[in-house]
């Protein structure tokens, strides 16, 4: 049966005869860039050691970016998030902290309470919630105490801290809206839930990617700069012409300005390494100029490829403050004058959409459940790029690549080159992909936007993904580990999802993942049926049964691990 006509729908459709590019921009920002293998140059491979929590303020990363409640364009060239300060924290709060696997007693483990709340496929609106407390931020103490106990012992959290007590934190909303393709609306507002009058200093940040700093003569560095009080201008070559625009801040019937910063997001080797900056504007100059009072790190010209608006407001108990933010392929004369009004269309034409999708049968409460579950998945796409073959090689003015790198991990995959957005299973936790659960994740995301669940399930099986062997890339950690063969189940049921919702069958789809498939079939019979009996083994995950040995490794006892997995 045809699918009903909503505005979302109709963009949708639109975006799958591309006509209009709808997904342009969208929560394709990380959670989390710092300790992943693409960021780490150790001889060793101990990529959360190699690059830090601590670290991530003050270095420039090589693959991509991360940030709080963000958005980027699909290749993020340009990032929009925020930087939120309470005068009490030791640092700006730019990005979620969280435990690197050896310092939880669990492992990693993100310490923050964030939520996504909201999101249409075509990210025409969206809708996020960050809990950030009034007292100094307990960094320090999350890792001692998670460090002290052993794996029997329960996890330190946030909340057993004590920071929340009284209900002393704020309530960060982000809202986003699409009056075009190129064209975003965020919309903050801020409570104070506690019972005492609190500071905080917000900071919308917009910057560039920094693919500039790696030694590749051909890449030209872009440039913001302020055009007037509260507007910058971004030009990049993949990105001309962008402008991003801050309004002042509505609170007790005034309105605050806020105060245009500009630096540049290029590593502070100073702070880092001990070696002089070739220039006092860096990635953290924000930071040191609002929390260290450091003076001369803030563009005097107002230019650079970071910049941000600092708003400094003081909330009364149950006060609320609302500002907004829009950034636009153009220059326009009145860039707020029709901002609420496209916002609440956008946001009833969500609710007309979920209307459809949701099965009738539901309770209000479930319908919430459900629909809030689909904006997790939405808000975890995620710009994901790594050439290995590069990586494995170094960058001229990078660190060189450790000595046996070439033989150590994902070597033997330097056909991978990606440069998409990928549905993650976390985009803190997890922030790359894993090939099961990508095909997992299709499986709901065929219920609200077929043609990307589709176009997932293919990426894969490109040849910049999938292993000439016919093997699947399981996870950046490595590539090579095996993971479940659920991939033609998947595309099965995403076909069947998807012609149940528009009354035909897309074959055309089938023809396009079926030899592939084949490829992978015939990679485990070859490499995984030890027995011949149509039986798949291996890996160290089985069907996520991880158990006491590295099923892709040989027994320490020696002979064979005959398991069931269901």
């Amino acid at each position: 049966m045809p699918q009903p006509a909503t505005a979302e729908h109709q963009r949708l459709a639109d975006h799958r005869a591309r006509t209009i590019d709808w997904k342009l921009w969208g929560p394709y920002l990380s959670d989390r860039a710092w300790g992943t293998v693409r960021e780490d140059y150790s001889p060793g491979g101990a990529a959360w050691d190699y690059f830090t929590h601590d670290q991530a303020r003050s270095r420039a990363f090589r693959w991509s970016e991360d940030g709080l409640l963000g958005i980027c364009d699909r290749r993020q060239n340009l990032c929009l998030a925020l930087g939120l300060w309470n005068e009490r924290d030791p640092i700006l709060k730019e990005r979620l902290f969280g435990l690197g696997g050896p310092e939880g007693n669990h492992g990693e483990d993100v310490k923050e309470y964030y939520f996504y709340l909201d999101s249409t496929p075509t990210h025409s609106y969206m809708k996020a919630l960050y809990k950030y407390p009034q007292a100094a931020f307990p960094y320090g103490r999350l890792v001692d105490e998670n460090r002290s106990r052993g794996r029997e012992a329960p996890e330190f959290e946030l909340m057993d801290t004590g920071v929340f007590e009284e209900d002393r934190y704020f309530d960060v909303f982000a809202e986003y809206a699409k009056p075009g393709p190129e064209d975003n609306l965020l919309r903050l507002t801020v409570v104070n839930r506690g019972p005492e009058a609190a500071p905080l200093h917000l900071l919308p940040q917009v910057w560039f990617r920094n693919t500039w700093s790696w030694g590749y003569p051909w890449i030209e560095k872009p440039e913001m700069h302020a055009e007037g009080p509260a507007a910058v201008q971004a030009n990049t070559k993949h990105l001309p012409g962008q402008w991003v625009y801050f309004d002042a801040a509505a609170q007790d019937g005034e309105r605050v300005a806020p105060e245009l910063w500009f630096t540049d997001n290029e590593t502070n080797t100073e702070r880092l390494f001990g070696s002089p900056n070739h220039s006092p504007y860096v990635k953290d100059s924000f930071n040191d100029t609002l929390v260290n009072g450091a003076e001369g790190r803030l563009s005097p010209a107002q230019q650079g490829t970071k910049a941000a608006a600092h708003y400094r407001l003081l909330l009364g108990p149950g006060q609320t403050v609302t500002l907004r933010v829009r950034l636009a392929d153009t220059a326009l004369a009145d860039p707020f004058g029709d901002f609420d009004a496209i916002m609440g269309r956008r946001q009833a034409e969500a609710d007309e959409f979920f209307a459809t999708v949701e099965p009738e049968r539901l309770s209000e409460d479930e319908r919430r459940v459900m629909r809030q579950a689909l904006a997790g998945l939405m808000w975890t796409k995620q710009y994901y790029g790594y050439d290995v073959d590069q990586w494995l090689d170094g960058d001229p003015a990078g660190p060189p690549p450790p000595s046996g790198r070439q033989e150590g991990r994902n070597s033997d995959w330097m056909h991978v080159h990606t440069s998409d957005v990928l549905s993650m299973p976390d985009k803190w936790e997890y922030p790359w992909f894993a090939a099961w659960d990508l095909a997992f994740h299709t499986i709901p995301l065929a219920m609200i936007d077929p043609d990307f669940a589709k176009r997932q399930l293919i990426l894969l099986l490109r040849e910049w993904y999938m292993h000439p062997n016919g093997q699947l890339p399981a996870y950046e950690w490595a590539f090579g580990d095996v993971n479940p063969p659920v991939h033609a189940w998947a595309a099965w049921r995403v076909y069947k999802l998807d012609k149940k919702l528009t009354g035909k069958g897309d074959v055309r789809f089938l023809e396009r993942v079926f030899m592939k498939l084949m490829l992978n079939f015939t990679w485990w019979v070859n490499r995984k049926d030890r027995s011949g009996r149509n039986i798949f083994a291996g890996g160290f995950l089985g069907l996520d049964n991880i158990g006491v040995f590295d099923r892709s490794a040989p027994l320490p006892t020696g002979g064979s691990l005959e398991q069931a997995d269901g």
